[in-house]
């Protein structure tokens, strides 16, 4: 890193714009990961032509995670043909279950939809759930 760098960023960290800087250096070193995954799945970066292309691209779909940096939003490749998820997400699918069973046994239990979404928040996810996670797609 050079020294102007780090001077910047040490200068961020004093005024408390850090946090910020964090979550978009985390956002963008994650989506680069996911990138160089997908041209390795497609066989091709994006907008290269190659003889080894199985695949391409077609648009991409949000995905939200949760971080200690707070909540990120990641760009996930669409394909033509099959289908791709990223391996660095894959292990937050038992989490996401988890999390989503436990909304389920409090909705049960007549739990309120205002304290349900505190409870997630407590759990780690900033946005709690949106109105798209509610229930009824769980």
């Amino acid at each position: 890193m050079s020294q102007s760098a780090l001077s910047e960023l040490l200068d961020a960290f004093r005024t408390g714009d850090g946090v910020d800087m964090i979550r978009e250096s985390v956002r963008t070193v994650l989506q680069e990961l996911v990138e160089f995954e997908a041209a390795g799945v497609i066989g091709a970066d994006r907008y290269e032509r190659s003889e080894g292309r199985i695949t391409e691209r077609n648009g991409t779909r949000p995905k939200l995670l949760a971080t200690k940096a707070g909540d990120i939003e990641l760009r996930i490749p669409k394909l033509r043909k099959g289908s791709f998820f990223p391996s660095i997400l894959e292990p937050r699918r038992r989490i996401d279950q988890a999390l989503y069973a436990v909304v389920m046994e409090a909705y049960v239990h007549g739990v309120s939809t205002r304290s349900v979404d505190d409870l997630v928040v407590a759990l780690g996810a900033d946005s709690g759930i949106s109105k798209s996670e509610g229930v009824s797609h769980l």
